[in-house]
């Protein structure tokens, strides 16, 4: 199969990619959307400080599996010396881009100058960007949003000095940092950053369904699509296939495997913990998937878990066919 696009030298093979998002896109789930389709594997964001204080936890965050690449490390930071110092220290892990994250809207980090933070100066991201071209070896790549409001929004001029100082892709989150995840998505900023670059544009914001895939595609000229709330407890958009399309026996199958993945990797009392804000979103559009949702986020063992959902739909199922 050809590639849809390239990030400088390496082939991407596929149009649909996961957005980096934190507490979701860890390797039990990065794993199973990969296998369901996605294109490219972003870790969840990296922080520049823990990175450079080997916090345990951050490093728990670079791990990752032979079966994801391409892999992607996101990193994030608001000072440029300490950025490229802790790209050199985890390039060597072996991932195949490099990104910096400046689309993160949370206040703690954008308010400090990081994420969107990073919008309001186009001269350090200039500053960023030269220096890790020249230090790494693998590709740079940058996460934007359309700026940091919309009496600020410097998308156009801000992907001009990406591309200037040798970024290989720019994902594009089709709203400005004081929106959120408010409002609509801006699909024709996308479109004009697209116009004015000529390295790959990922189009990102507001794609919730299969048909949205072809919309931002056809209306961006894209030449990959990000997703994120959308996939949680739904990795089969990675396969174009829409909520209704998919089973009961099917989600229950899956929920048993991401659960077992989660158990495996994490061990069972933290695994379950995590898992459990999985299992709310598997269970959207099912059939009073409003009674079950509390009594899922208390589950205490896996059992439990699958037995209060098989025996759930056990029940509705025996009450449509009376």
């Amino acid at each position: 199969m050809n590639p849809s696009f390239f990030v400088r030298d390496i082939p991407i093979h596929g149009e649909l990619i996961l957005s980096p998002m934190a507490g979701f896109s860890d390797i039990p789930f990065r794993l199973i959307c990969k296998e369901y389709g996605m294109a490219m594997s972003y870790t969840e964001v990296i922080s520049m400080d823990g990175v450079l204080w080997k916090n345990k936890k951050t490093c728990k965050l670079l791990e990752f599996r032979q079966k994801e690449r391409p892999v992607i490390f996101q990193i994030l930071g608001n000072d440029e010396d300490k950025i490229v110092e802790a790209c050199r220290m985890i390039e060597p892990l072996g991932p195949d881009i490099i990104d910096v994250n400046m689309g993160c809207s949370v206040s703690d980090i954008a308010g400090k100058g990081a994420g969107a933070g990073l919008l309001k100066n186009p001269a350090k991201i200039s500053r960023i960007f030269h220096k890790l071209t020249k230090t790494l070896r693998v590709p740079v790549t940058g996460k934007i949003r359309l700026g940091w409001d919309e009496k600020s929004r410097n998308y156009l001029e801000v992907a001009r000095i990406l591309e200037d100082n040798g970024a290989s892709l720019i994902a594009v989150h089709g709203r400005t940092r004081s929106q959120f995840f408010y409002g609509r998505a801006d699909w024709n900023a996308i479109a004009e950053v697209k116009q004015a670059v000529k390295i790959p544009v990922i189009g990102n914001g507001d794609v919730r369904c299969v048909a949205d895939i072809a919309r931002i595609k056809k209306d961006t000229g894209c030449d990959g699509v990000m997703i994120g709330r959308a996939a949680i407890g739904h990795p089969w958009i990675f396969q174009r296939k829409d909520r209704d399309q998919i089973t009961i026996t099917d989600k229950i199958e899956l929920i048993q495997r991401h659960l077992s993945l989660m158990l495996e990797y994490y061990g069972q009392d933290i695994g379950i913990i995590l898992f459990r804000k999985h299992a709310t979103k598997y269970i959207m559009g099912m059939p009073n998937a409003s009674e079950l949702r509390p009594r899922l986020v208390t589950c205490d063992s896996p059992e439990e878990i699958i037995d209060l959902i098989t025996s759930h739909y056990s029940r509705i199922k025996k009450h449509v066919a009376a």
